[in-house]
């Protein structure tokens, strides 16, 4: 069965009980046992409910995973599955890593005493350099956020396996529909839910996905121990908007492509960086390893002037932080995405005052392309 299909018709289409064409939004905090000695498989909504399990599943499913986990947000599922590990353990991270994580990884893991090191990983031996004896998970996004950069994700798991390493790998630009990094050898896939798998700018969530079954025990009991779950009504909120994720990100997808390339070809326009234009320097890898280029794009523009004033004026967009909803958002990396990164941090990633990062929408692409062209080249 192909994706699109799938995600109208699993196990979780239909109600078990009334036949309904969704699931149930079992909205309770506790549930009746009948015995002292057997408890049902229920019993208290932090630890399981029907509509997040079938939320749950469904997720998984489409990563090809066995186990997937629904979080109150994106930096839930993070933080959640970064407590896999120990004070004294070591972790490699792509260096423009999203600002979320970077703030959480060298202020609260540090304190645990759980060091990161930031390499660019578009190069697979800057990142077996930084692997140490303490090293005990290699941690990436690809693309990244928000410069689009691309991580070869079989040779960061060829080098991992080698050195009996986790993968983690952040899913939230492609979603399974374009990219599957189970398949390619990685332990957890993450997402921030809140984008493209809602879909709808209404929900904030995030997912872990896994395929090992030792590994979905722990982060089970993560999730149950630590209680960042997400509650029945966003669950069954994604559920539905999980529905359209083909069609949008079809439609989504196709437009950033057009405009990627006319951004190209504007005077104004200093660089832009789209895994589908064949100019990127990770477009043959992101080819081999995705099924497309997604939706977001980001572009660097001639005077930081400008840059506010296309943040500021466009209509077409909105400007705010996020990214994946139905309607384009434009965002401003350095005081939104990665404000919690330092100023000398993101210059050094090469995050400058004159990016911005599209999202684009469901718009049509030439009132997308006409409303840019009216802001830039006025």
């Amino acid at each position: 069965m192909k994706f699109g299909t799938q995600i109208i018709h699993n196990k979780h289409s239909i109600d078990p009980y009334a036949k309904g064409l969704s699931v149930p939004i079992y909205q309770v905090s506790t549930f009746a046992q009948e015995s002292v000695d057997h408890f049902g498989k229920y019993d208290y909504a932090r630890s399981g409910n029907p509509t997040r399990d079938a939320l749950e599943e469904t997720v998984a499913l489409l990563e090809n995973g066995s186990h997937g986990f629904a979080f109150a947000s994106g930096m839930a599922a993070i933080s959640s599955v970064l407590l896999l590990f120990s004070p004294g353990d070591h972790l490699v991270v792509c260096e423009d890593v999203y600002g979320g994580a970077f703030r959480v990884l060298t202020t609260l893991f540090t304190r645990l005493g759980i060091q990161s090191t930031f390499v660019d990983a578009t190069d697979p031996a800057r990142i077996a350099e930084a692997i140490t004896p303490a090293t005990k998970a290699i941690y990436l996004e690809t693309p990244s956020n928000p410069l689009l950069k691309i991580t070869d994700l079989r040779a960061a798991v060829d080098l991992a396996k080698e050195r009996g390493l986790l993968t983690l790998v952040d899913n939230t630009f492609m979603t399974p529909y374009l990219q599957r990094p189970l398949d390619l050898g990685c332990d957890i896939v993450l997402h921030s839910g809140t984008k493209f798998l809602n879909g709808h700018s209404d929900v904030i969530c995030g997912f872990a996905v896994v395929k090992d079954e030792g590994l979905g025990k722990q982060i089970k009991f993560i999730q149950n121990a630590f209680g960042a779950i997400l509650g029945p009504q966003d669950c069954w909120l994604v559920l539905r908007g999980l529905k359209t994720l083909r069609v949008r990100m079809d439609e989504s997808q196709k437009s950033a492509f057009s405009v990627a390339n006319w951004l190209t070809q504007q005077r104004r326009v200093t660089e832009v960086f789209y895994p589908g234009l064949e100019q990127h320097p990770g477009y043959g890898v992101h080819k081999s390893q995705s099924a497309g280029p997604g939706a977001v794009l980001s572009f660097k523009l001639e005077t930081v002037e400008l840059t506010h004033r296309l943040l500021e004026k466009m209509e077409c967009a909105a400007f705010a932080v996020s990214l994946g909803g139905v309607e384009s958002i434009i965002s401003y990396p350095p005081k939104m995405s990665h404000a919690a990164m330092p100023a000398e941090e993101r210059a050094s990633r090469g995050i400058t005052d004159n990016l911005v990062r599209l999202s684009v929408g469901l718009e049509e692409t030439e009132d997308l392309i006409a409303d840019l062209d009216r802001v830039i080249n006025f």
